[in-house]
């Protein structure tokens, strides 16, 4: 008999036959306890492209679409019974868990009382107060997604500024905002080639760096024409990438003194505390974006300006010609969203309700740590807020360079379909997890327990 070869001799510490087994085997499992989902999405595949409501929601890894029932708190159920402890959590949209109760009263009163009115209400004075009080920026303005909101922010500083450059972070996330997809391979800035239908030249208008990196921050800010560096305070869809010690107060200054503007999207990041990451650790920034949870589960998205911002943005709209400003739609802060906005932040972006998600987030940290650590792995776990993550290296990433390198798309689907086949649910993108507050002990006992199952038939142990 062979001796085992030592995990070491793999980049994962996997052998790759072992992950395609094991996802073979998987996949036949799905595909036998799910019969009804099975005809489901075979049904859909008659009227929806790729068969789901959006293209990359067919990204999950499962041989079909898994088809949602209902879902309430930290758990759904699937149209086949079986019950899965939550913590993709609409991939943060359901932070606050599903149906959040406060939410779902204030849209059960709101919607006898109208749904949208393109006018302004009581609610909303009362949401731009209680984000300025949370996030410690004065004016607010309003979206249905972060998307938008991103796009929608990028258009104000262009205005506000007068200069024409974005600088990104290279493996950035920032919704579907064409500007930000723009990659550096082998040092060099490539437009993303996955980008659909985009007929312009993105590299005219964005600059890329790497993360942490503060001489190619300085150098890309040196022309004078950068208008803003739109970024995550951390990295967090390509695998978390957290900032080195003091990275973001010398970028700061670094941004300032050339007469840029630094907006922080908080959109994962949220997760950090009722103010964000940025306000958490004392990071000044000139705007900021956040959306997602934000509305418990609804729609809507929110951008907030420093005062001195907010000021030159109102100048530069006042001194355009009249008409369409291509800012804003017309459902955007519709009632509902403002009803649910206003349950959110009044009710959950509070310290007494992080402060449980995120102990229970260290809970998964340490016990993750301790797995891979059992079982000889060259991982590493990170933790930001109440959301947790682990990455097939064996130190954290310190740029979307490193953090795309250690991904194996192969290994992400086994774990996550093994995960998902015995009642455990995790973000199909990369392997993150979430804490809401109705998640409990025994859902992350339940997910520790299986990951070990799954890790134990991945290394033969």
């Amino acid at each position: 008999m062979n001796a085992p070869i030592a995990p070491h001799h793999w980049p994962t510490g996997i052998a790759p036959e072992q992950v395609s087994a094991l996802l073979e085997r998987e996949r036949a499992r799905y595909i036998d306890n799910r019969p009804r989902s099975k005809v489901m999405a075979a049904r859909a595949c008659e009227h929806m492209m790729f068969g789901v409501p959006l293209h990359w929601m067919s990204d999950w890894g499962t041989p079909f679409a898994l088809q949602v029932d209902r879902a309430h708190g930290a758990e759904l159920v699937d149209v086949d019974g079986h019950t899965l402890a939550d913590f993709c959590l609409g991939d943060t949209g359901a932070m606050f868990g599903h149906s959040p109760a406060a939410v779902a009263q204030a849209l059960q009163t709101q919607a006898g009382n109208g749904m949208t009115t393109m006018l302004a209400g009581e609610d909303a004075a009362v949401v731009a107060q209680l984000l300025a009080d949370r996030f410690g920026l004065p004016q607010w303005q309003f979206a249905m997604t972060a998307t938008d909101a991103n796009r929608f922010m990028l258009r104000w500083v262009r205005a506000a500024t007068g200069r024409r450059v974005l600088l990104v972070f290279n493996g950035c996330y920032h919704g579907t905002v064409d500007d930000v997809f723009v990659d550096l391979v082998d040092g060099q800035p490539v437009q993303r080639p996955s980008l659909l239908g985009q007929v312009q030249d993105l590299l005219t208008t964005t600059r890329v760096i790497e993360f942490n990196d503060l001489a190619a921050l300085e150098a890309a800010l040196a022309p004078g024409d950068v208008a803003c560096v739109l970024a995550e305070p951390v990295m967090t869809n390509i695998g978390m990438v957290m900032p080195a010690p003091g990275y973001w107060e010398k970028a700061a200054e670094l941004i300032k003194r050339h007469g840029s503007l630094l907006v922080m999207d908080e959109t994962h990041t949220l997760s950090s505390g009722p103010g964000g990451y940025a306000r958490e650790h004392g990071i000044a920034v000139d705007a900021l974006v956040v959306g997602k949870a934000l509305g418990g589960g609804m729609p809507c998205a929110a951008y907030g300006f420093s005062a001195e911002l907010a000021s030159r943005a109102v100048a530069a709209k006042r001194a355009a010609p009249a008409g369409h400003s291509g800012i804003g739609t017309t459902l955007t802060a519709n009632l509902l969203a403002m009803a649910a906005m206003r349950a959110t932040l009044s009710n959950y972006l509070r310290p007494e309700v992080f402060a449980p998600m995120q102990a229970r987030a260290a809970l998964l940290a340490r016990g993750l740590q301790t797995l891979i650590k059992r079982h000889g792995l060259p991982w590493c776990v990170t933790q930001v807020g109440a959301r947790t993550e682990f990455q097939f290296c064996a130190l954290p990433p310190l740029n979307g360079t490193e953090a795309g390198a250690a991904m194996d798309a192969e290994l992400e689907h086994a774990i996550h379909l093994y995960l998902l086949n015995r009642g455990v649910l995790i973000t199909p993108f990369h392997n993150m997890m979430l804490i809401c507050p109705d998640t409990t002990d025994a859902h992350v006992e339940l997910l520790l327990s299986t990951m070990d199952q799954a890790l134990q038939e991945l290394t033969g142990g």
